[in-house]
């Protein structure tokens, strides 16, 4: 099982907070090519920062129900080789895009999305990640924060969803060293929704994952990266795996 937790920082825009993400401990960062996301970022422009990117810095391209033309011709643009889908594309969708890594994004408790966790997954498929359940599924017609909007653009609630009931599902872990690896009945999972440098270790000791993902946590604003809140993430994410060894 593995000893350490990966971490991902997405909706990445500028060179500074990439740079910053790396140094603190990254093993990933995200471009989100979402048009009507507020961390939308042109291909070209992540282009330029992939080139200045450390070495074992894994740059993951994000979509949203993007056809696989799309997600091809925004990735050859940017350098991308990994790319996150994040909405609610099928088996045979994720199939047509065989030559890159692909992380399938699903939200925890949709039914018409969980056979990600039941079955398991193609073999392009580097890993699942598990937000929490998408905001337009909630109880309120409108979602309350101005995280849990922006992720009614691009995905999940943006905020905590109860991790206990994520835990059962996940079995033991690979001990990989990159997307690349995964058990035999299982993909790696990467935990993501309203995680936040305060409380990223108790859902770390809860549910165990391979990976953290996290994009508005780490935020001064809507869309604006604080490096001290990347640093204290990534710092909080060490600090856990510490505690749990």
């Amino acid at each position: 099982m593995s000893t350490r937790t990966r971490i991902k920082i997405c909706g990445v825009r500028t060179l500074e907070a990439a740079l910053c993400a790396a140094q603190a401990g990254a093993d990933a960062v995200g471009f989100v090519f979402v048009g009507r996301s507020p961390r939308a970022i042109e291909p070209v422009e992540a282009a330029a920062i992939v080139r200045r990117l450390p070495s074992f810095v894994e740059p993951v391209a994000l979509f949203v129900d993007a056809t696989a033309q799309e997600v091809r011709d925004v990735c050859t643009i940017a350098g991308l080789h990994t790319a996150q889908l994040h909405g609610h594309e099928t088996l045979a969708q994720v199939e047509e895009l065989a030559s890159f890594r692909i992380i399938k994004a699903i939200n925890f408790g949709d039914e018409s999305q969980m056979n990600w966790l039941r079955t398991p997954p193609p073999a392009t498929v580097a890993a699942i990640l598990v937000d929490g359940p998408a905001a337009a599924t909630t109880n309120a017609p409108t979602a309350k924060t101005p995280a849990a909007r922006d992720q009614q653009l691009t995905g999940g609630s943006g905020e905590p969803f109860d991790w206990t009931k994520l835990a059962p599902w996940i079995s033991p872990q690979p001990n990989a060293n990159d997307l690349t690896d995964q058990a035999a009945d299982t993909a790696p999972i990467i935990l993501a929704g309203g995680l936040t440098p305060e409380n990223v270790g108790q859902a770390i000791a809860t549910v165990r994952p391979w990976a953290v993902d996290v994009s508005s946590g780490v935020e001064s604003s809507r869309g604006i990266k604080s490096l001290a809140r990347i640093r204290a993430f990534c710092a909080a994410v060490q600090h856990a795996d510490a505690i749990g060894r």
